[in-house]
Protein backbone atom coordinates (compact mmCIF):
# COMPACT_ATOMS: atom_id res chain seq x y z
CA UNK A 1 0.00 0.00 0.00
CA UNK A 2 1.26 3.65 -1.39
CA UNK A 3 1.96 6.17 1.93
CA UNK A 4 -0.92 8.84 1.60
CA UNK A 5 1.79 11.26 1.71
CA UNK A 6 3.36 10.25 -1.42
CA UNK A 7 0.54 11.96 -3.15
CA UNK A 8 0.76 14.95 -1.77
CA UNK A 9 4.42 14.99 -2.25
CA UNK A 10 3.70 14.79 -5.96
CA UNK A 11 0.90 17.60 -5.74
CA UNK A 12 3.76 19.61 -4.07
CA UNK A 13 6.68 18.90 -6.45
CA UNK A 14 4.07 19.22 -9.66
CA UNK A 15 2.83 22.65 -7.92
CA UNK A 16 6.71 23.86 -7.12
CA UNK A 17 7.63 22.82 -10.99
CA UNK A 18 4.77 24.98 -12.37
CA UNK A 19 5.02 27.58 -10.58
CA UNK A 20 9.45 28.09 -11.02
CA UNK A 21 8.16 27.30 -15.16
CA UNK A 22 5.74 30.23 -14.70
CA UNK A 23 7.78 32.51 -13.04
CA UNK A 24 11.18 31.96 -14.95
CA UNK A 25 9.42 32.97 -18.32
CA UNK A 26 8.78 35.59 -17.26
CA UNK A 27 11.71 36.65 -16.19
CA UNK A 28 13.39 35.83 -19.13
CA UNK A 29 11.04 38.65 -20.47
CA UNK A 30 12.70 40.90 -18.50
CA UNK A 31 16.14 40.24 -19.84
CA UNK A 32 17.53 38.01 -16.68
CA UNK A 33 18.00 34.74 -15.58
CA UNK A 34 15.51 32.92 -12.73
CA UNK A 35 19.42 32.91 -10.67
CA UNK A 36 20.00 36.96 -11.75
CA UNK A 37 16.37 37.70 -10.33
CA UNK A 38 16.83 35.75 -7.00
CA UNK A 39 19.63 38.20 -6.50
CA UNK A 40 18.17 41.24 -7.42
CA UNK A 41 15.07 40.61 -5.17
CA UNK A 42 17.09 39.81 -2.72
CA UNK A 43 19.77 42.82 -2.77
CA UNK A 44 16.75 44.88 -3.89
CA UNK A 45 16.08 48.13 -1.23
CA UNK A 46 19.06 46.75 1.12
CA UNK A 47 22.65 48.30 2.05
CA UNK A 48 23.96 45.18 0.65
CA UNK A 49 25.46 41.99 2.34
CA UNK A 50 27.80 39.44 2.43
CA UNK A 51 28.31 36.87 -0.47
CA UNK A 52 27.69 34.74 2.53
CA UNK A 53 24.36 36.33 3.61
CA UNK A 54 23.38 36.70 0.14
CA UNK A 55 24.06 32.60 -0.57
CA UNK A 56 21.95 31.32 2.41
CA UNK A 57 19.16 33.90 1.66
CA UNK A 58 18.97 33.19 -1.91
CA UNK A 59 19.65 29.16 -1.76
CA UNK A 60 22.01 29.69 -4.48
CA UNK A 61 25.15 27.67 -4.54
CA UNK A 62 28.27 29.01 -4.20
CA UNK A 63 29.75 27.77 -7.35
CA UNK A 64 26.71 29.18 -9.18
CA UNK A 65 26.39 32.59 -6.85
CA UNK A 66 29.68 33.50 -8.15
CA UNK A 67 29.06 33.42 -12.03
CA UNK A 68 25.41 35.09 -11.54
CA UNK A 69 27.81 38.14 -9.82
CA UNK A 70 29.82 37.84 -12.44
CA UNK A 71 27.09 38.62 -14.99
CA UNK A 72 25.19 40.86 -12.97
CA UNK A 73 28.51 42.41 -12.22
CA UNK A 74 29.38 43.37 -16.03
CA UNK A 75 26.07 44.85 -16.43
CA UNK A 76 26.94 47.52 -13.76
CA UNK A 77 23.48 45.59 -11.69
CA UNK A 78 25.62 44.94 -8.74
CA UNK A 79 28.99 45.82 -7.41
CA UNK A 80 31.49 43.69 -5.06
CA UNK A 81 33.94 44.95 -2.15
CA UNK A 82 36.29 43.34 0.01
CA UNK A 83 35.67 43.72 3.88
CA UNK A 84 37.87 45.72 5.52
CA UNK A 85 37.77 43.63 9.00
CA UNK A 86 38.18 40.33 6.90
CA UNK A 87 39.53 40.52 3.26
CA UNK A 88 38.00 36.92 2.54
CA UNK A 89 34.38 38.11 2.87
CA UNK A 90 32.84 40.09 -0.02
CA UNK A 91 30.02 42.53 0.60
CA UNK A 92 27.78 42.94 -2.38
CA UNK A 93 25.49 45.90 -3.16
CA UNK A 94 23.24 46.71 -6.37
CA UNK A 95 24.49 50.09 -7.97
CA UNK A 96 21.92 52.44 -8.50
CA UNK A 97 21.26 51.27 -12.25
CA UNK A 98 20.46 47.91 -10.25
CA UNK A 99 18.33 49.65 -7.42
CA UNK A 100 16.72 51.25 -10.20
CA UNK A 101 15.93 47.62 -12.38
CA UNK A 102 14.84 46.24 -9.03
CA UNK A 103 12.50 48.71 -8.13
CA UNK A 104 10.85 48.11 -12.14
CA UNK A 105 10.48 44.78 -12.12
CA UNK A 106 10.15 43.31 -9.12
CA UNK A 107 6.55 44.70 -8.59
CA UNK A 108 5.90 43.71 -11.92
CA UNK A 109 7.33 40.07 -11.63
CA UNK A 110 4.61 40.34 -8.27
CA UNK A 111 1.96 41.60 -10.53
CA UNK A 112 2.62 38.27 -12.79
CA UNK A 113 2.48 35.97 -10.20
CA UNK A 114 -0.57 37.35 -7.91
CA UNK A 115 -2.69 35.93 -10.90
CA UNK A 116 -2.46 32.44 -10.04
CA UNK A 117 -2.19 32.76 -6.23
CA UNK A 118 -6.00 34.81 -7.29
CA UNK A 119 -7.30 31.40 -6.58
CA UNK A 120 -7.31 31.07 -3.17
CA UNK A 121 -8.70 33.18 -0.77
CA UNK A 122 -6.96 35.41 2.28
CA UNK A 123 -7.77 32.32 4.92
CA UNK A 124 -6.51 29.86 2.30
CA UNK A 125 -3.17 31.27 1.65
CA UNK A 126 -3.09 31.86 5.15
CA UNK A 127 -3.42 28.38 5.76
CA UNK A 128 -1.18 27.23 3.02
CA UNK A 129 1.35 29.03 4.54
CA UNK A 130 1.57 27.50 7.51
CA UNK A 131 1.31 24.33 6.13
CA UNK A 132 4.11 24.60 4.21
CA UNK A 133 6.14 26.21 7.28
CA UNK A 134 5.16 23.39 9.30
CA UNK A 135 5.97 20.70 6.27
CA UNK A 136 9.99 22.93 5.68
CA UNK A 137 10.30 23.07 9.56
CA UNK A 138 9.68 18.89 9.40
CA UNK A 139 12.41 18.83 6.58
CA UNK A 140 14.76 21.31 8.18
CA UNK A 141 14.60 19.94 11.41
CA UNK A 142 15.21 16.04 9.95
CA UNK A 143 12.20 15.05 11.32
CA UNK A 144 11.26 11.88 9.75
CA UNK A 145 10.09 8.44 11.02
CA UNK A 146 12.18 6.80 8.40
CA UNK A 147 15.80 8.21 8.95
CA UNK A 148 18.61 9.19 11.32
CA UNK A 149 20.50 11.15 8.94
CA UNK A 150 21.18 14.52 10.43
CA UNK A 151 20.19 17.61 8.60
CA UNK A 152 22.87 19.86 7.21
CA UNK A 153 24.50 22.81 8.66
CA UNK A 154 22.87 24.63 5.77
CA UNK A 155 19.40 22.90 6.23
CA UNK A 156 19.50 23.69 10.31
CA UNK A 157 20.54 27.09 9.11
CA UNK A 158 17.63 27.60 7.10
CA UNK A 159 14.95 26.01 9.85
CA UNK A 160 16.58 28.53 12.45
CA UNK A 161 15.87 31.92 10.50
CA UNK A 162 12.42 30.43 9.42
CA UNK A 163 11.70 29.92 13.30
CA UNK A 164 13.08 33.81 13.58
CA UNK A 165 10.58 34.61 11.10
Amino acid sequence: MAERFLQTLRRLATAYQAFAAYSAAHIRTLDLTPPQFDVLATLGDQAGMTCRELGERTLITKGTLTGVLDRLEVRGLLRREPMEHDRRSVFVALTPAGQELHARIFPEHVKHLRTCFAALDRQELRQLDDLLERLASGFASGATNDTDVAPSPKTRMIAAARRAH
